[in-house]
């Protein structure tokens, strides 16, 4: 199957998405300032080089896209039509690095939260942003 946009239109739409300050990790990131948390953004030193981190609390968030972190049966998960081989390659190479992360940092004494971008849009935003408080204690 052949790609419904031009390689140029294709490219610029790639080059749109952005893997740093994306409008969930804003969100997140705005919660808990306002609620007196205050935190450090993509520590290179930790693996996976998590988007917050609370070094207070020994706890790091990653806000994890749906589809490039391949999110299991969620409707924002959509594996694509044209180079699908590739495609799954890719997404499951981010989900081995995740849990590689995952694992990682738990060893070494660190709580991990990972919220998923269908759980930040508007009907789970507030329930999801008010369970972050507990998960810290």
């Amino acid at each position: 199957m052949t790609d419904v946009h031009t390689q140029a239109q294709r490219s610029y739409n790639m080059s749109r998405i952005r893997s740093k300050n994306t409008k969930p990790e804003m969100a997140v990131r705005k919660f808990l300032f306002a609620s007196g948390f205050r935190y450090r953004l993509y520590v290179k030193t930790l693996p996976g080089k998590p988007d917050i981190v609370l070094r207070k609390h020994k706890t790091v968030i990653f806000i994890h896209g749906c589809f490039w972190h391949g999110h299991e049966n969620c409707r924002h998960f959509v594996i694509p039509k044209t180079r699908t081989d590739w495609w799954l390659a890719k997404i499951n190479r981010n989900k081995e690095n995740d849990l590689l992360a995952k694992t990682t940092l738990e060893q070494t004494g660190w709580k991990v939260i990972t919220i998923w971008e269908c759980e930040l849009k508007k009907d789970l935003l507030d329930l999801t942003l008010n369970s972050i408080p507990t998960k810290l204690q």
